[in-house]
């Protein structure tokens, strides 16, 4: 069988293509680049917010526009939320996330998963220079406005002797640099009673993961996904300045107003937020620290957004990623009143998104004149000259000149110019 496998939205989403990918070649499939080579298409969905569903409709619809013939699985949290709107759109399957680790089996027609493999089984294409891994799925926090909770369930983490042996397989393939990917990965280690291996009883948390896969393998560089604010305790942050641990962290504020961080059901206030950060720079100056802001969220005044606005301006934060409340069914939010005017929730946004630009700018020329080590992805071509574009572990884009292969290689970058979007260098 030939399968076209694509993701939107996460990391984790990201996490689950790929280990489904191995999965495939393992039991005798081919992964294909283009929907055209297939004869089936799997789409891991999104559904965050209502633009991500959309985007979601609108990627099902071009897979069967590029293939009419091309049979379509959905799985993932559109899927999940909105089954019946997924199957009028044409698919020929759409599972739940519950069952989306037995997708093969009914694609193959109930094949096992340890069936012999009609062909070699070898890497399926892309994906060797950064890994995403799965930690943990789930979430156990009751955010107003999220649908994740609903989708994906309780939270629940892997064992870490199945994530050590996924790291090895990745770093096999050779795979520089590994992404520990969930739902909420702060909460790994911590599952409820009769809904996970109650790793909190061992002494299991995140940190001593962290700790755990730094110890027992060579892995290049290894990276954290988003973290809640409260989740980043002493243990983990102590972690920091390890020489392979990315010094990049993503803590989502949401809001700098507490008025509406209660009605978010957050569990952090901003007093909370400004010591984190204040504890963070202490240990590492440097650190790329990133967040998600909502605007508009119902009830949220210009008092509010001022607020939130001026701490954003005040923490100088690295990067933001800036969202305009959406309504999803299910959730508290949806059903509060004081809803904010389009015009006004785009207003917000827009200025959020300008200062968030100008803070980019600013922490990138912290880089200027020094050097800095880059994961190279791409070729890519600036102002006509051909060259590679990757990351940094501090997560900025670095481009730099060069006639050679640099794909899947750490190479040093002197840094020569910044904008809002990144660096470039030249190689040391």
């Amino acid at each position: 069988m030939k399968l076209y496998l694509t993701a939107l939205g996460c990391r984790l989403n990201q996490a689950e293509i790929e280990s489904l990918a191995r999965q495939a070649v393992a039991m005798g499939c081919r992964i294909v680049e283009t929907p055209a080579e297939a004869e089936w298409a799997v789409i891991n969905t999104c559904a965050v917010t209502h633009v991500a569903a959309r985007k979601s409709r609108q990627a099902i619809r071009r897979l069967r526009r590029e293939n009419p013939s091309l049979r379509v699985a959905v799985i993932g949290c559109y899927g999940e939320v909105s089954p019946d709107e997924a199957r009028a759109l044409g698919v020929h399957l759409v599972l739940p996330n519950a069952a989306k680790e037995r997708l093969l089996e009914r694609l193959l027609g109930e094949a096992p998963l340890d069936a012999p493999p009609s062909a070699p089984a070898s890497p399926p294409p892309g994906g060797r220079t950064r890994a995403f891994v799965k930690v943990q799925d789930g979430c156990d926090n009751r955010c107003a406005y999220c649908i994740v909770t609903v989708a994906r369930g309780a939270s629940r983490s892997r064992l870490p002797d199945e994530v050590l042996a996924d790291i090895r397989q990745r770093l096999g393939e050779g795979a520089q640099e590994v992404v520990l990917s969930g739902v909420n990965i702060g909460a790994y280690g911590r599952d409820r009673p009769g809904e996970g291996p109650l790793l909190a009883s061992a002494g299991w948390g995140l940190a001593r993961l962290v700790r755990h896969i730094l110890e027992e393998t060579a892995v290049p560089r290894l990276r954290l996904s988003s973290i809640e604010p409260w989740d980043l305790g002493e243990e983990l942050l102590s972690l920091w300045p390890h020489p392979r641990l990315c010094r990049q962290l993503h803590l989502p504020l949401q809001s700098g107003s507490d008025a509406v961080l209660r009605r978010m059901a957050r569990r952090a206030t901003v007093a909370d937020y400004r010591h984190l950060v204040d504890a963070v720079r202490r240990r590492v100056p440097e650190m790329m620290l990133s967040t998600d802001l909502i605007v508009g969220f119902p009830g949220e005044t210009e008092a509010d957004f001022q607020q939130t606005l001026a701490l954003v301006e005040e923490l100088a934060l690295a990067r933001l990623h800036v969202f305009r409340y959406s309504p999803r069914a299910g959730t508290a939010a949806a059903r509060m009143e004081g809803a904010v005017a389009p015009d006004t929730a785009r207003q917000r946004s827009e200025a959020l998104i300008a200062l968030g630009e100008a803070q980019a700018l600013a922490y990138h020329r912290r880089f200027v004149g020094s050097c800095v080590q880059v994961l190279f992805e791409t070729a890519a071509t600036h102002e006509g000259v051909a060259g590679w574009s990757g990351l940094s572990d501090h997560y900025l884009r670095v481009w730099a000149p060069s006639d050679g292969d640099l794909h899947n290689r750490l190479v040093m970058v002197r840094c020569l110019a910044a904008d809002a979007d990144g660096l470039r260098g030249e190689l040391a």
